[in-house]
């Protein structure tokens, strides 16, 4: 059995559901499905849940931006071809093991099957505004209330509403996007375990609270906010390093990715049960990746 690119040998880790998902392929080849009770195949549409991305796209706090150029032209070389250099953390994207997980699997090592799945997407953006935390609580409170309960290995779609404050919106509030939108703690990261979900998206830059990032130390400004609004200092509500990039260090060793900058047509499918699908390209050796995020769902 080998793992990845460098084909190590390799025992799935007790408690990782993907090393576990890709161990048991392997073992008993191909998994079958039966969708036919999440979607009515005959009238099912296809919603991108997906950010476009570009040049004007905003890169996280302290990363490059996207860049790209022409390297051939239709009118001087008969083809046109372009260049581009980027960060992986733009847009619309999967983060995969090796972002925050040196013994995790490169992500375009991971199974297709990995990334297409039954879930949910819920809504809570009545109930969360700038710097809030949402808990599992939360969550539960809105499944229960549209009579939608969680599955092992569903895929989770959590809509805050901060992609109405993305760059390409008329309604663009980069500040409140990248720095303000709401976001979980550690309690939530266990919740995930608990409930084996595979995978996550958000719309927002980050599946992290803001203030769990890199931004708690070069926007002090916001952090006053925070305690502020909370009554609280900081260290006291989201402690580190125990809340530090969480959704990150915490679940990548766990099996459960995410995607962030989530979008597009999302507000058309809220509260509801659906199959969900996220395509990072098949990059061998890399630690994340763009996808297009997509569910399909039955009107």
């Amino acid at each position: 059995m080998s793992h990845g690119i460098f084909g190590r040998k390799w025992k799935p880790r007790i408690g990782n559901i993907l090393e576990e998902f890709v161990e048991r392929i392997e073992r008993e080849g191909k998994p079958r499905y039966n969708w036919v009770d999440v979607v009515d195949w005959s009238s099912v549409k296809v919603y991108d849940l997906s950010q476009p991305l570009s040049h004007l796209s905003p890169p996280f706090p302290t990363y490059p931006p996207f860049e790209f150029k022409w390297i051939k032209t239709v009118y001087e070389h008969g083809v046109g071809a372009q260049y581009i250099m980027t960060p992986l953390h733009i847009g619309t994207h999967m983060d995969g093991p090796l972002h925050f997980d040196p013994a995790g699997m490169d992500i375009g090592s991971i199974p297709v099957e990995y990334w297409i799945g039954e879930g949910v997407i819920v809504d809570i953006s009545d109930e969360v505004g700038d710097l809030d935390i949402y808990t599992s609580e939360l969550i539960e409170k809105k499944l229960k209330s549209y009579n939608l309960t969680l599955k092992e290995y569903d895929i989770l779609v959590i809509h805050t509403g901060y992609h109405r404050y993305a760059w390409y919106q008329p309604t663009a509030n980069l500040v409140r996007y990248m720095l303000k939108h709401p976001g979980p703690v550690k309690e939530f990261a266990d919740w995930l375990i608990e409930k084996k979900i595979r995978w996550t998206a958000v719309d927002a830059a980050s599946q992290d609270h803001p203030l769990n990032t890199v931004i708690r130390r070069i926007r002090p400004d916001i952090v006053r906010e925070f305690e502020e609004k909370h009554g609280r200092p900081i260290n006291e509500v989201m402690p580190w390093p125990e809340n530090y990039q969480l959704m990150h260090t915490y679940l990548f060793p766990k099996g459960i990715l995410h995607v962030e900058n989530a979008g597009g047509e999302i507000e058309e499918v809220l509260n509801r049960r659906c199959l969900i699908a996220a395509f990072p390209f098949k990059f061998m050796g890399g630690e994340s990746a763009f996808c297009r995020l997509v569910a399909l769902c039955s009107d």
